[in-house]
C-alpha cells in the first residue's frame, strides 16, 4: 500500500495495490500488521456500511469522549467527497479541513484519526461507502458541526442548497459556536 501524507499530520490517504489481469482486480483492502507498522497501531472493532444518492451529505460528525472514534474510510460503489476537519482545541491545524474523493475505481481510503470531524458528499448517481471504526458506536455521544458552515472553505462539488440532508445533520453548530471536546494536548489514541 502506499500512504500518502496530507496536510493535517496522521490524516492519511491510503492507495492499495492493486493486481489486475483478464479475470479483473485484486487487493488486500486491509491489513492489521501493515496499517499498524506504516500509519499508526489501531484495533478495528466495528465495520458499517451506508448506501446514499447523489446529493446525500452526511456529517460533519464525532464522538464525545470517552467514545472517541478513528475511522478508515472507502467508497466501494460510486463517488464521495470525503472530509476530515480538525476540530481539536489548540492544533495548528484547528478547523482547517482535507478533503479527498474516494471512488470504486481509484480505491483510496482515508483514515479520519480521533479529534476530527468527519463527513461526506455523494457525487455519484448512488454511492456504496464502508468505514471502520476503532471504538463502538454510543448514540450519547453523538457530535458535529455543520457540514454547510462556510468558514470551513470545503467545496463539496455539489450544489450545497439542494443537499440532502438528515434532520440531526442541520442543527449542528457552526464552528465558531462550537466548543469542542477535544484537545490537541492529549492523546486521542
Amino acid at each position: 500500500m502506499n500512504i500518502i501524507q496530507t496536510s493535517i499530520p496522521g490524516v492519511v490517504i491510503i492507495e492499495p495495490r492493486l493486481f489486475k489481469d483478464d479475470r479483473g482486480y485484486f487487493f488486500e483492502s486491509f491489513s492489521e500488521r501493515d496499517f499498524n507498522t506504516q500509519v499508526r497501531e489501531v484495533k478495528f472493532v466495528q465495520d458499517n456500511e451506508s448506501m446514499s444518492s447523489y446529493g446525500v451529505m452526511r456529517g460533519l460528525h464525532f464522538q464525545r469522549p470517552p467514545h472517541t472514534q478513528s475511522k478508515l474510510v472507502r467508497c466501494v460503489k460510486g463517488a464521495v467527497l470525503d472530509v476530515a476537519v480538525d476540530i481539536r482545541k489548540g492544533s495548528p491545524t484547528y478547523g482547517q479541513h482535507v478533503a479527498v474523493e474516494l471512488t470504486e475505481e481509484n480505491h483510496r481510503q482515508f483514515f479520519v484519526p480521533r479529534g476530527f470531524a468527519h463527513g461526506f458528499a455523494v457525487l455519484s448517481e448512488t454511492a456504496i461507502f464502508q468505514y471502520k471504526c476503532d471504538n463502538f458506536y454510543h448514540p450519547e455521544a453523538d457530535g458535529g458541526i455543520s457540514i454547510l458552515d462556510d468558514s470551513l472553505g470545503i467545496d463539496w462539488r455539489i450544489p450545497t442548497d439542494h443537499a440532502i440532508l438528515s434532520e440531526k445533520d442541520t442543527k449542528h453548530p457552526l464552528l465558531k459556536d462550537f466548543d469542542s471536546p477535544f484537545d490537541f494536548n492529549v492523546s486521542l489514541y
